[in-house]
């Protein structure tokens, strides 16, 4: 490199060493890395700015409403770019991290995308962020096989029965500790898209696919512009054909439900979808209108279903919007991690899982998400009876929709309430799910369900919500007819004496040894600091992130 060329990122002293990751850490990569924060972080740390006004205006207002400014986009006529061939059919995409396990089931599952996840289902340690690209790499070398610790062995099945792969990066919010750029950490999104773009588009192109993305917690047009002036810079710098490039969105913050068609013309040349969130969704409306009053309290997260007149009205203005563009329309998770003991669980929860995906691929989405290889045929079910040979419905323009701006925010539609069970739980699953990812796991098998920082968040976020308001829990703790079965109110005492419980019951649980080797403490604290302070911190992996390890 010349004195004249800019300077590559910088490797920390203190990143742990990743067993071959000289291979991605190279020189060119590293240079790629250096010329994309220059280049890009200025504007990112401009959006955030813009993120933390809009959040001000909103709590001044209590309402959000579509653009004036951007309503030409809304009554154009335009579409995306016409889809590839590998991702035509989206009718089943699972879900997960990058570890190398991973990797070969989700590849072998039988779904048509493997969302590989660099963000909520994968905690950022350097081994999980350097590891990751690794284990994609050599996938699509063929190179990648995996042995569990009971011996058994796990290998790729033959090419054309395997998940095309669309890669999701870190949210704009997430800086990476160990790469630097003049002393400025570059952020995660950044790092995670250009390792992998760097050193696998070429060899995508080669096996006839290419390098597609899921864009996280996206909260406005001009962040979705960011992302497009990356992968036009990133196409020219490494001279691949401008519009390789797939992006689907992840409208999983209220304020981009606002602006789904204005997202897709900014990506229009890249984009190929939108997907309907729901745990992030909830938890950007409750941090969003945290302050708006009762009129904006959720229910227990559990009860929040994709029925409720609120999210009802923004996924079928998802489907519309998608449709109407011609691009996908991609639904929701299955969550639901089956029992090997417990058939009965397993039935109704497949019930469950049938009826949803039922419902979206009734709706007119294209395609959904599971987290498990056993609901994969499930899933593809659903799909198979409305699609049958058809790869999607794109043509379904679903021009019956008509929704309004105060039905996305008409949270007082669902007549539903918090619950002491409700709260118990978010207290559970908060301290569970933070204690695995301050270890370094980022998908979490809690109660039956695979659990993300999405989950974490939505759970911390509402034992804010309720405390702060001060609402009133139904069905409080004691006997049936007892004084305190009926009502009880959420306070941050009541939510101590609950996390101390659940610190209790884990003890009894795992066992003296593997509590004392775990992160439990530090959990419980970090679930009770994010959920109980006074000032809201808007992301909880932002001071989980300075207590993780590696």
């Amino acid at each position: 490199m010349s004195a004249s060329s800019p300077s590559p990122a910088v490797v920390s002293e203190a990143a742990p060493r990743v067993a071959r990751g000289q291979e991605v850490l190279t020189p060119p990569a590293l240079a790629f890395l250096g010329e994309l924060h220059r280049r890009f972080a200025p504007r990112r740390a401009e959006l955030l700015e813009l993120r933390r006004l809009r959040r001000a205006e909103i709590a001044r207002t209590a309402t959000l409403d579509f653009l004036p400014q951007t309503a030409h986009i809304r009554d154009g006529d335009w579409q995306v770019a016409p889809c590839p061939d590998a991702l035509n059919d989206r009718r089943v995409e699972i879900t997960g991290p990058t570890d190398r396990k991973m990797t070969v089931n989700a590849l072998n599952s039988g779904a048509k995308i493997w969302l590989a996840d660099f963000e909520d289902a994968s905690a950022p340690t350097w081994e999980n962020v350097i590891g990751g690209q690794l284990n994609l790499i050599d996938a699509y070398e063929r190179r990648i096989d995996f042995t569990s610790p009971e011996g058994k062995t796990y290998a790729l099945k033959d090419a054309a029965e395997l998940a095309t792969v669309v890669t999701r990066p870190r949210g704009w919010h997430l800086d990476e500790r160990h790469l630097t750029v003049d002393g400025e950490q570059i952020p995660g999104g950044l790092v995670d898209f250009g390792l992998y773009f760097f050193h696998n588009a070429q060899r995508l192109i080669d096996l006839g696919k290419g390098p597609y993305f899921y864009l996280p917690k996206t909260e406005s047009h001009l962040e979705a512009r960011l992302w497009n002036d990356v992968f036009v810079f990133a196409q020219d710098r490494l001279g691949i054909p401008q519009g390789t490039v797939r992006a689907t969105v992840l409208i999983e913050t209220i304020t981009a439900a606002y602006e789904m068609e204005e997202i897709l013309y900014e990506l229009r040349d890249h984009a190929s979808g939108l997907n309907a969130g729901r745990w992030d969704y909830l938890f950007s409306i409750v941090k969003n209108f945290r302050d708006g009053g009762a009129r904006f309290v959720l229910p227990d997260r559990n009860a929040v279903t994709m029925t409720a007149p609120f999210m009802r009205a923004y996924t079928e203005l998802l489907v519309r919007t998608c449709h109407k563009r011609g691009a996908h329309a991609i639904g929701g998770m299955a969550a639901f991690i089956p029992s090997r003991r417990d058939t009965a669980v397993n039935e109704v929860a497949f019930q469950k899982v049938k009826a949803d995906k039922d419902r979206e691929a009734g709706d007119g989405f294209d395609g959904s998400w599971v987290a498990h290889p056993d609901l994969v045929p499930i899933a593809r079910a659903c799909f198979d009876a409305v699609l049958g040979e058809r790869p999607n419905q794109k043509d379904r323009l679903r021009e019956d929709v008509r929704v309004t701006a105060a039905e996305l925010i008409d949270i007082a539609s669902l007549k539903a309430r918090p619950t002491y069970a409700g709260l118990r739980n978010a207290v559970q699953v908060g301290i569970r799910y933070i204690e695995a990812w301050l270890r370094g796991t980022g998908a979490v098998a809690i109660f039956n369900l695979m659990e993300d920082a999405a989950t974490a968040e939505i759970s911390r976020s509402q034992i804010w919500q309720w405390t702060t308001t001060g609402v009133l829990l139904e069905g409080g703790p004691g006997e049936p007819g007892s004084p305190g079965a009926a009502e009880v109110k959420a306070t941050p005492e009541l939510v101590r004496q609950l996390a101390a419980d659940e610190l209790v019951a884990i003890r009894a649980e795992v066992g003296e040894d593997l509590f004392a080797v775990g992160r439990w403490t530090e959990a419980h604290e970090l679930l009770l600091s994010t959920a109980l302070d006074t000032e809201y911190v808007d992301f909880l992996t932002l001071p989980a992130y300075e207590r993780l390890a590696g």
